[in-house]
């Protein structure tokens, strides 16, 4: 069990080797749910975009991707991440769309209301405070835009509720737990989904 929890931790702040292989591993493993949450993202076009947690940075590629006139601020707290996600996206630094940089999401030093767009993929298991943290994402948003959460477990399902036993620091929140904070945090006209197959769920706000 302790290599097994040793690497599972990695999910929370990869550090080292391990972090390394668990950062690789999630570029290519959470790919498809990523995508499906980014599906849900229709009849907006910005121009700045904060992806929240990047790990690996292949979602902050994806990004760039699906919006090719905007530019991409990708932060993480794990310098193995930040690495790693640099790396990904070296083309889109060279050319001035994507910034990688380390940064905690409980006190995000950016400049207010200056995004579109905040994306959070498979990261707030680990925030310390969702509330706290929403209201740090608000700060930085225009007036109007969105704020996308994308998780693979939805808070209830057996597997990742294992997980949350393991990692110390992780939590498993519902839909009706994200949306709560959401709204206490100042957001509004908050929808979500619910995978039809699978546990994965998105849920949008707007500032």
């Amino acid at each position: 069990m302790g290599i097994f929890k040793n690497f599972v931790s990695q999910t929370r702040k990869p550090e080292g080797f391990l972090g390394k292989m668990m950062v690789n591993g999630m570029n290519g493993g959470h790919g498809k749910m990523a995508d499906w949450g980014m599906s849900h993202l229709m009849s907006i076009k910005p121009r700045e975009i904060v992806e929240l947690g990047c790990g690996g940075g292949r979602n902050a590629g994806e990004l760039l991707k699906k919006y090719p006139d905007a530019k991409v601020t990708a932060i993480d707290y794990s310098e193995v991440s930040v690495g790693i996600a640099t790396e990904y996206n070296a083309q889109a630094i060279k050319s001035g769309r994507c910034n990688v940089q380390k940064g905690d999401v409980s006190s995000l030093a950016l400049p207010k209301e200056k995004f579109d767009l905040a994306t959070a993929f498979e990261t707030i298991y680990f925030w310390p405070g969702l509330e706290k943290c929403f209201f740090q994402v608000a700060k930085v948003l225009k007036p109007g835009a969105v704020f996308m959460i994308v998780n693979e477990s939805d808070g209830m399902d057996e597997t990742s509720l294992k997980y949350e036993k393991i990692i110390d620091g992780m939590k498993c929140h519902t839909i009706d737990e994200i949306e709560e904070a959401l709204k206490s945090a100042g957001f509004s006209k908050v929808k979500s989904d619910h995978h039809k197959d699978k546990p994965w769920i998105t849920v949008i706000a707007k500032k």
